[in-house]
């Protein structure tokens, strides 16, 4: 396992906390032109092109360029970003070498999730015809679902005092972490309930 110091990390942190704001930003004027314009209009969305391209009448050429910006930044986010992460990380679980600074016979697991990762994601894009917002929604939906379940495993991460030593989690968090997991285990198991029965 690589050992990382506190001078090491500060650098990557940073970036990601840049990033994560921008992508606020982005997402915050996204929604913003979509309530001001569309939904008053009563612009039905099939699509996430219609959005962009039913400003223009409203809004101007500006914000439809601006909103058609804003996907394009969001899409560049998800290709390049969300499949390093998860690829990293779950090597990272499993003890497995891990890092774009390392070559393919040095972190072959990391490389070949990677790549399949990307492989599936633009499979599913390219399908004909494909629902490509009911798709969106319904990762989302998923990725809520199974959001407990990471949460549990990180609660019971940083209780462990062998991995954390003097840095465990005190009760306070550990009772705001065990709350968030069972009001999300609950809405999980509404939403399936709601799913299921109609």
């Amino acid at each position: 396992m690589p050992q990382y110091s506190a001078a090491m990390l500060v650098p990557a942190d940073a970036m990601t906390i840049a990033i994560a704001r921008a992508v606020i930003i982005v997402a915050f004027f996204i929604i913003v032109s979509c309530g001001a314009t569309l939904h008053p209009a009563g612009v039905q969305i099939a699509e996430a092109k219609d959005a962009a391209l039913s400003l223009a009448p409203l809004a101007g050429a500006l914000a439809s360029q601006v909103f058609a910006f804003g996907l394009f930044v969001a899409s560049v986010f998800s290709a390049t970003i969300l499949p390093v992460t998860t690829a990293f990380y779950i090597c990272e679980a499993f003890g497995f070498e891990a890092g774009i600074d390392k070559t393919w016979d040095e972190a072959p697991q990391f490389y070949a999730l990677f790549t399949a990762i990307l492989a599936v994601g633009a499979g599913i894009i390219l399908i004909p015809g494909a629902p490509l917002i009911a798709i969106t929604l319904w990762s989302q939906v998923l990725n809520g679902m199974f959001l407990p379940v990471v949460l549990v495993c990180m609660i019971l991460l940083v209780n462990d005092r062998r991995v954390m030593g003097e840095h465990v989690n005190r009760r306070f968090n550990n009772l705001v972490g065990w709350t968030t997991v069972a009001v999300l285990s609950a809405l999980s198991l509404l939403l399936i309930a709601a799913t299921v029965l109609g």
